[in-house]
């Protein structure tokens, strides 16, 4: 490490012979390097995947011989290579493999699929529509019982978000729930309060409720699912994704991810927070952590592949109404909430979850959590202080896993510890109108509170969730970066007039620190990637345009030009 920065301090003043001649040399451009000082160059040079030099054309012009490749910026900006903290691959790329799912922004627009897909399922298949938010639906609500019978009567029908959903009345059935089921489980099952009958909306349902395959569905062989992955890895680094961390990584995901690395196929840098099943007993969960920290993957990660914890769910959804809050969420005909003291779900009692969080820290494993509401973030951060106490968090590099709503006590004591965060921009363009009719403006006040995690001096890492589809702006949800930096510095809402607490805006060098060194901080992997720096791997992404000086709005437009993983174009634009 001291080598690396003595040598960093003479390429950045004057290259000398020590300094290998370059394979390749980017000139004649901006390059943002993102150290701690965000310092701003003309030229980089690279050797053997390496960065060995920055400085102005003419300190980099030594380092250029006759097998060295040129690349010309003609003042265009590069940045590191761009990080989403977030991810699900494996699902995503596979999710149409049996037939495109159109977009949907009305209750019309989900009828209307289902119908279609009545008309192919054979009678008596369940038809499954997932990750349609009702936060993005025009009329902010779920799809009622008596609308999905209409389209498809004799079908089992499930409309799924997150852990939540609406189901039409053969599918209830088929689960045994009716008035007397939902009576014992009004926390799970929401009625109707005229006559006490199921509405079809289904709270946690994963412990109630049970859906079928549809056998018509096309199975896909291990190649095809390979090929799928690949091609959504490709389209990452379309957009200047270099790196990614898959955050519920299951045992099947690990070894498709362990193909690709071994077949070369592995166009950006993964690492992978592994799945972990809470409920289990805790000789199981020490079974599966002992599996865990055995894997090669995690002693020695691959530069391109490796395990860097565990994530388990706190709470519900935001989106979908079982956020876990300190206040109730409010009667609610957006998501069917009838009980005016409801505060969501907590899944993990606080117990469980200290219990989990001090079994990770002493392995050496970083925890995170699906924490939403503000009870959810609070009681991940009271857990990780009392297991400090004893083990020290802010090493293992543990986390909170969306934190879309926080106090200003949870994000202290995520400064204090060292705990790092992981939000997803596009929510606020794509879901806050919706939560403003809910709660009003001020709960929003610290709904994700970049500004306040960034002044506090918590690591914020932005990502996406990205779940299904691949296109950038097509999927579920959207993992076009520069989208998210618009939002993080404009704190823009779709079919909303204001923005949203503008006060939480970032500036621009936080937007590019948000998605470059913060994430590698994440990845546990800071000093080798996220910044342009002498003896880190070359890792850049050369946009068409300069994003600390366009306006607003030309920043969620930037395009990319090239992607470049250990000095080698992943990606590059056609003429």
């Amino acid at each position: 490490m001291h080598l690396r920065l003595a040598i960093a301090a003479l390429t950045w003043c004057i290259p000398t012979a020590l300094v290998p001649a370059a394979d390749l040399v980017l000139r004649g451009g901006k390059i943002v390097t993102v150290d701690p000082q965000f310092r701003i160059v003309q030229a980089m040079a690279v050797h053997d995947g390496r960065i060995v030099a920055l400085g102005t054309d003419e300190q980099i012009a030594p380092q250029i011989d006759q097998q060295t490749q040129i690349v010309d910026l003609d003042g265009r900006m590069v940045l590191p290579g761009l990080i989403d903290s977030h991810v699900h691959p494996t699902g995503a790329s596979q999710y149409e493999a049996d037939h495109e799912i159109p977009p949907m922004e009305t209750i019309d627009d989900v009828l209307s699929y289902v119908r279609a897909r009545a008309a192919v399922v054979p009678k008596g298949e369940w038809i499954v529509l997932q990750q349609v938010f009702i936060t993005r639906l025009r009329e902010q609500r779920f799809p009622t019982r008596a609308e999905l019978d209409s389209v498809a009567p004799e079908h089992p029908v499930w409309f799924r978000t997150g852990p939540d959903g609406s189901a039409n009345s053969l599918a209830l059935a088929e689960n045994g729930i009716d008035r007397a089921f939902a009576a014992k489980h009004p926390d799970q099952v929401a009625v109707d309060p005229a006559s006490g009958e199921p509405s079809g909306v289904i709270r946690r349902s994963s412990s109630i409720f049970k859906t079928r395959s549809d056998k018509s569905r096309k199975s896909l062989s291990q190649d095809e699912r390979d090929d799928r992955l690949v091609e959504l890895l490709e389209d990452y680094n379309r957009w200047g994704i270099t790196g990614i961390i898959d955050r519920n990584c299951s045992d099947s995901a690990r070894a498709q991810y362990a193909r690709l690395l071994e077949a070369n196929r592995l166009t950006t840098r993964v690492r992978l927070s592994r799945s972990l099943s809470p409920g289990d007993d805790l000789t199981q969960i020490d079974q599966r952590l002992d599996e865990i920290t055995a894997d090669p993957l995690f002693k020695q990660p691959d530069p391109r592949l490796g395990v860097i914890g565990v994530k388990v769910f706190e709470d519900g959804g935001m989106l979908t109404g079982s956020a876990y809050f300190t206040r109730p969420w409010g009667t609610s005909t957006i998501y069917g909430i009838v009980d005016s003291r409801y505060r969501g779900m907590q899944f993990i009692d606080d117990d469980r979850l200290e219990q989990l969080v001090r079994r990770c820290a002493s392995r050496g494993l970083a925890f995170t959590a699906h924490c939403q509401g503000d009870a959810a973030v609070e009681a991940l951060v009271d857990a990780y202080a009392r297991v400090d106490q004893e083990i020290p968090i802010g090493p293992t590099r543990s986390s909170i896993t969306h934190s879309s709503f926080m106090s200003p006590k949870a994000i202290a004591g995520a400064a204090k510890l060292g705990v790092g965060v992981d939000l997803q921009p596009a929510w606020l363009y794509l879901d806050a109108r919706t939560l403003v009719a809910q709660f009003g403006s001020e709960r929003l006040t610290h709904f994700i509170p970049l500004r306040s995690l960034f002044a506090a001096g918590v690591v914020a890492g932005g990502g996406s969730d990205h779940m299904q589809k691949i296109g950038s702006l097509r999927s579920v949800n959207p993992y076009n970066p520069f989208l998210g930096m618009w939002v993080a510095v404009t704190r823009t809402a779709r079919w909303h007039d204001e923005p949203i607490h503008r006060e939480q805006a970032l500036t621009r060098e936080q937007m590019i620190r948000f998605y470059t060194i913060n994430n590698a901080w994440l990845m546990r992997a800071e000093d080798e990637i996220g910044s342009l720096e002498v003896g880190k791997r070359a890792d850049f992404v050369v946009v068409d345009r300069d994003l600390l000086r366009c306006s607003d709005d030309e920043i969620r437009d930037a395009l990319v030009e090239s992607t470049w993983l250990d000095g080698r174009p992943v990606y590059q634009s056609q003429p």
